[in-house]
């Protein structure tokens, strides 16, 4: 691909230099001159922008880094067709000012296990948020991976990326080729498949390569690398790099195992795991929590001093104990005490004693009936069992406590539960603390876990129809939308929202979608026009545009030549639209090829189609081009052949 330094993309975004170039793209730093800010243009090579899947593999990296809002993922700003100059396909991306992972690992060998968690924990980040939504980016490695110069760690390229929102899958081939084979899975090298799993072992390997310093195989050939992936295990880290820590080397092991189903299974699993991590081998990053770091103020106990007795009349009273009901008359009662030897005193003091007797006597007989009933219930209680919590346990684990403690178990029945696990117990009778004679049952409620009623299909079905199984299943109705169908009559529905087969809760709303029929669109003429432009605007209408090539005369290169149906036809959306490009004129005049060697009037020849035949005369060693037939300047049809003449 030439240089495109200096042009003006889509009249906003002027190239400034170029940085970086390769199998589908060159990349650009760039100034957007309507904000002026810098920016990374993606620039797809012109040889591929005829080739549909390259196109929209190209586009589809736009939207999937588009679709996503992280600070750690390449913000995406801009996509489209270069108009009124170079023919681009371009994607405007923000620009970091900085250097790559593998640039890092270039100049400073193997990282440390803090500075491992500093880059890759924001990148697995990224990665957790593009697998919440549904997208896998197939090409993670330490290329894909920018530093900038203040520190800010990002995660770039989605052009391999396929996922659910962006309606895109890839062949085996296509992902082999593009994909990079040191850090590819298993799967995605055996049978072309991958998922969030397949991302975690790229992830693994490009933690296995910063903790070690090298990639886990080398080979002459991508395909014994690729050969290595499948058929071999990776080896811990720690036995090439024995300082690593433990709970890092697990880590990378669990992520590079050759079973997907023994991987973490997602980024957000394995962001848990490295946050751990990073808590173990530094405790000070541990949160503060103030319900367990703060300790509660003790109470302070009251400190209660023995004051003796006094004895009142023939009752003697510990002072301790009446303390807390003292008062001015009790006060006075201590006065009247040490005048014993008065005999009015001695009265009052009887009398305001009987009182008391009285209540102390009251309080002794409840006391009495208080023991008494209270060892009744003891010895009722003491025959039985008390029972355990058991709550939240299997059946099996709860057999296991209640056996040993002379109870049985049985089901007394099962229910739904959105808290409890299904075959978790959700309650027991009796309950946790009751008590039952040994050889008693216990009746547990069983957990059916959650409950879920799939949406019912409804498609086809008139809006009454499909209310009426949605309300039968348990579910309620909600909105109603229109969207266009190809395949579903006008005003009958097209599906629910949730859609055909979605668990959801009962009573859960599912809103209708019903058709608006076929939708048709009336067709622009693109005769004349550019076939960038033609091929770009039919897809986005939603047709499939098939796209030919042949010669024209009157029509320059690149620019539509004729298409089908015409332009003004109405047709429906997803329709084929066929169309023909030109590859310039059909004719070519005879170029003077005379005094050549026979090497470069061939080329030359070649160059405008025209097929070239070779005559030689004379013994010359070195010959040269001495006549040519047809003669030069002579309009011919290309691919016509051009008898050459050497001597």
């Amino acid at each position: 691909m030439s240089d495109l330094t200096g042009e003006l993309i889509d009249g906003r975004y002027q190239l400034q230099r170029l940085i970086a170039a390769g199998g589908m793209a060159s990349i650009y730093i760039g100034m957007d001159t309507r904000l002026d800010r810098s920016v990374a243009v993606k620039i797809m090579h012109p040889h591929l922008a005829n080739d549909e899947e390259f196109v929209n593999r190209f586009i589809r990296e736009a939207k999937a880094a588009a679709a996503l809002s992280h600070p750690n993922i390449v913000a995406i700003q801009d996509q489209g067709w270069n108009e009124g100059g170079s023919p681009a396909v371009f994607i405007v991306m923000e620009y970091v000012d900085g250097f790559t992972l593998r640039e890092l690992l270039h100049e400073q060998g193997p990282l440390s296990a803090t500075d491992l968690l500093r880059y890759m924990t924001p990148i697995v980040s990224a990665l957790a948020e593009a697998h919440r939504h549904g997208i896998v980016h197939r090409d993670i490695k330490p290329e894909n991976i920018l530093i900038s110069k203040d520190g800010r760690v990002k995660l770039a390229d989605f052009g391999l990326a396929r996922g659910a929102e962006l309606g895109a899958t890839m062949t085996v081939e296509s992902s082999v080729v593009l994909g990079s084979v040191s850090y590819l899975s298993p799967e995605q090298v055996q049978r072309g498949i991958s998922d969030e799993r397949s991302d975690i072992y790229s992830v693994g390997v490009v933690l296995f390569e910063l903790m070690t310093g090298r990639k886990p195989y080398e080979g002459e050939s991508p395909i014994q690398i690729a050969y290595k992936h499948v058929n071999e295990r990776i080896p811990a880290p720690s036995t090439i790099v024995s300082s690593i820590p433990p709970t890092i080397d697990a880590i990378i092991f669990k992520a590079t195992s050759p079973n997907p189903d023994q991987r973490q299974r997602n980024a957000g699993v394995l962001l848990s795991e490295l946050r751990a991590a990073a808590i173990e081998i530094d405790p000070l990053k541990r949160q503060l929590s103030l319900e367990l770091d703060i300790p509660l103020p003790r109470e302070k106990k009251r400190s209660r001093k023995p004051l003796g007795e006094i004895r009142i009349g023939n009752t003697i009273v510990n002072r301790e104990q009446s303390e807390p009901l003292a008062s001015s008359a009790g006060k006075e009662a201590e006065k009247t005490v040490t005048l014993s030897k008065k005999s009015e005193t001695t009265v009052e003091v009887r009398r305001r004693n009987s009182k008391r007797v009285i209540r102390n006597r009251f309080i002794a007989l409840v006391l009495v009936i208080a023991v008494a009933t209270g060892g009744a219930w003891y010895q009722f209680i003491g025959s039985k069992i008390s029972i355990p919590s058991i709550a939240g346990l299997s059946q099996d684990d709860a057999k296991n406590t209640l056996t040993p403690l002379g109870l049985h178990l049985a089901i007394g029945s099962k229910s739904f539960s959105e808290d409890i696990p299904a075959g978790k117990i959700i309650s027991s009778n009796p309950g946790g603390g009751g008590h039952l004679s040994k050889g008693g049952t216990v009746f547990i409620i069983l957990s059916k876990g959650p409950e879920r009623i799939a949406v019912p299909s409804i498609a086809g079905m008139t809006s009454d129809a499909a209310s009426a199984a949605l309300l039968g299943a348990g579910l309620k109705v909600g909105n109603t939308t229109q969207d266009y169908s190809s395949t579903i009559a006008s005003g009958m529905v097209i599906d629910g929202d949730p859609v055909t087969g979605t668990p959801v809760r009962r009573n859960s709303i599912v809103n209708l979608v019903i058709s608006k029929g076929i939708q048709t669109l009336s067709l622009n003429s693109y005769v004349g026009l550019s076939g960038d432009q033609a091929t770009n605007e039919l897809t986005t209408a939603g047709f499939k545009v098939i796209s030919t090539f042949g010669y024209s005369d009157t029509v320059a290169a690149g620019n539509v030549i004729s298409q089908t149906p015409n332009g003004g036809a109405a047709i429906a959306v997803g329709s084929r639209v066929s169309i023909v490009v030109s590859q310039g004129s059909s004719s070519v005049y005879i170029p003077n090829v005379y005094s050549l060697t026979q090497r470069a009037a061939t080329t030359a020849l070649e160059n405008l189609q025209l097929h070239v035949k070779v005559k030689k005369i004379g013994s010359k060693k070195i010959k040269s081009v001495t006549n040519i037939s047809p003669k030069v300047g002579t309009k011919v049809k290309r691919g016509s052949t051009v008898t050459i003449t050497l001597g």
